[in-house]
């Protein structure tokens, strides 16, 4: 990666000389050789899609899902390693699950975030132990405001209107920024996050892929839940033409 960091990437605390944590560097690289996760905030709700590589035709479709619940209100969407997403569900899940046991309420995303961040910052100051080469988004429903946070592996945690993580995020950062995300509800935003998904996929490369969706707002009365199945075949649908249209307009134009 660098020329002088040999020998600076043997532990996640130390610094290389010119001030990188190359460790830390390396699971952001984890994380963008993973499929692209999309995260939109409209007017009444917030949208998740990801695009899950298939590697092999023999796996059972709808297996290692990579969009979670993780409170009743509260969504996360995952890029990068599946196994350390899964231990990061986890943890979530439990300071979800001891806010409420506690506090009697359900969690605020803002104080959870905050915690969930501080546990993967954690990982990067010492020997031991290693960061974790994934980057989760998470999404919520409160009292009729939608929520959007993004942390990354060296534990920075953002607020978003709308953001992308994992192999195409900068293309997919670009067709988000040509949305009027504000204005939108969730049901047009759902179509629009499956046609982005569809445009930055990279069909050289990987062929086969399967959508995840899941949305909370207004139309899920506050909870987080996985699209129906007929609104998933409408967005896909929807996409496909989309990526279709654009093409053909190409083909004119040549």
């Amino acid at each position: 990666m660098s020329s002088i960091g040999t020998g600076y990437d043997l532990s996640a605390h130390q610094f290389s000389p010119d001030g990188r944590v190359f460790q830390v560097e390396y699971a952001q690289k984890a994380v963008e050789n993973s499929g692209t996760a999309i995260g939109i905030r409209g007017k009444d709700g917030v949208v998740f899609a990801v695009e899950k590589l298939v590697q092999s035709k023999l796996y059972e479709r709808g297996s290692n899902k990579r969009i979670f619940t993780i409170d009743k209100h509260i969504g996360m969407a995952v890029a990068g390693l599946l196994a350390d997403s899964r231990h990061l569900v986890e943890i979530t899940r439990d300071e979800a699950a001891n806010y409420r046991s506690q506090f009697g309420s359900s969690v605020p995303l803002k104080h959870l975030a905050d915690r969930v961040s501080m546990y993967i910052h954690a990982h990067t100051l010492y020997s031991g132990i290693r960061p974790f080469g994934t980057s989760i988004m998470l999404g919520s429903y409160e009292e009729g405001v939608p929520q959007l946070y993004t942390i990354d592996p060296s534990g920075v945690s953002l607020g978003y209107y709308g953001c992308a993580t994992g192999k195409a995020k900068q293309n997919a950062k670009t067709e988000i920024e040509k949305l009027k995300m504000k204005d939108m509800p969730v049901k047009d935003l759902v179509k629009e996050v499956a046609k982005i998904i569809y445009i930055v996929h990279d069909e050289v490369k990987d062929k086969a892929f399967e959508l995840e969706l899941g949305w909370v707002g207004e139309v899920t009365e506050g909870k987080f839940e996985r699209v129906p199945a007929d609104v998933h075949a409408a967005a896909e649908k929807y996409a496909k033409e989309s990526l279709e249209e654009s093409d053909d307009s190409d083909d004119e134009d040549l």
